[in-house]
């Protein structure tokens, strides 16, 4: 009876330490066992086509901002947690609980402040939600763990905390940029609104109103150059082809209205040029011959074979000099050099 009674102790012994090697093996030596286990390494293997759905399914979470826990499930409890050896490990949180920690961490306005680690506002890229109720950048986070080498959080400094990924910053950032979009819209909408009060209506200020009017006498010339011909070509030709077109109407009214003068009108003609007391031509600057003017009195032999011209306007020219002046007369017009009006000429 006691070599079973050993027995059973002995076994039951061996039981416990075996149980507590692998207990230590799991938790202590895990990451060691993992990099060098082939079974561990076969069991933790997943296939690529189940990988690339879990991205999918990752993608098409964060496209509807679902939340959801980023740990992996707990490892399954070892022989001493069973057999009470070791206390197990706590079980993973509720959705109650998630939420309790969510509302606290909203309570704290988390996601209203920059990131611990990196001081970045979080914007649109992915957050998580720690179990202490502290929300950090998820790259910023998995870079601290990398490179600490354990599992804490970098404000409390709590371990074995749960990760959850949410999405309260981004959709806060999505509220504040339409805000932003908004009260532009608003401001461009009043804006506008003021500039044109301020074009129809006159203010009350004197200096005020003459910067109106000014403005407004600007606007109305500037809309009169847009409307105007740019080509000046053309301008100028249409400007040459009016003022021909005028030319000639006038030209046929002094021909109407100008009738050619009698014996009587041409004594009176010549009285008026004896009693003006012209002596020169106009033209050429030289003496004038006839109606016994001071220059043939005094003998100017020299001029005497230029015969002279008088005109209905009661002006003296060389008959020479005037010929000319015709020939070289814009489009044909004749008119007097002084006085340019139509006339009726007779030699003398």
């Amino acid at each position: 009876m006691a070599t079973r009674k050993d027995g059973k102790a002995s076994s039951k012994m061996v039981i416990t330490s075996v149980a507590l090697q692998d207990h230590i093996r799991r938790n202590l030596l895990e990451p060691d066992l993992l990099l060098s286990d082939p079974l561990l390494k076969f069991r933790n293997k997943v296939p690529s086509k189940q990988r690339g759905n879990q991205k999918d399914v990752q993608r098409t979470d964060l496209l509807e901002e679902r939340e959801y826990v980023l740990d992996p499930p707990p490892p399954p409890p070892t022989l001493a947690q069973r057999m009470g050896l070791v206390a197990p490990p706590p079980g993973r949180l509720s959705e109650d609980q998630w939420r309790q920690v969510k509302t606290r961490s909203l309570q704290q306005r988390e996601s209203e402040q920059p990131c611990s680690i990196c001081r970045e506002a979080f914007c649109l890229q992915p957050q998580v939600l720690l179990s202490c109720s502290h929300v950090f950048h998820k790259a910023c986070l998995q870079a601290f763990e990398r490179f600490s080498g354990r599992k804490c959080c970098p404000m409390c400094r709590r371990e074995r905390y749960e990760t959850r990924v949410i999405h309260d910053a981004a959709r806060l950032f999505r509220n504040q940029c339409a805000s932003r979009i908004q009260a532009c819209w608003r401001g461009y909408v009043a804006r506008r609104r003021y500039r044109n009060i301020q074009r129809s209506v006159w203010p009350k200020d004197k200096r005020l109103r003459q910067k109106f009017y000014e403005a407004k006498l600007q606007e109305l010339n500037e809309s009169l150059v847009r409307h105007c011909q740019t080509n000046t070509e053309a301008f100028l030709s249409d400007i040459d082809r009016l003022l021909s077109s005028s030319r000639r109407v006038f030209q046929q009214l002094e021909r109407k209205c100008v009738s050619e003068p009698q014996e009587d009108d041409w004594e009176r003609i010549r009285s008026q040029v004896t009693q003006r007391g012209t002596g020169d031509c106009a033209i050429c600057l030289t003496p004038l011959c006839g109606l016994g003017l001071a220059a043939e009195a005094a003998g100017f032999s020299l001029h005497r074979g230029r015969r002279s011209v008088l005109l209905s306007c009661s002006h003296l020219f060389h008959q020479r000099c005037l010929d000319a002046f015709e020939a070289f007369a814009v489009a044909g017009r004749t008119a007097c050099p002084l006085c340019r009006s139509t006339y009726h000429k007779r030699l003398i």
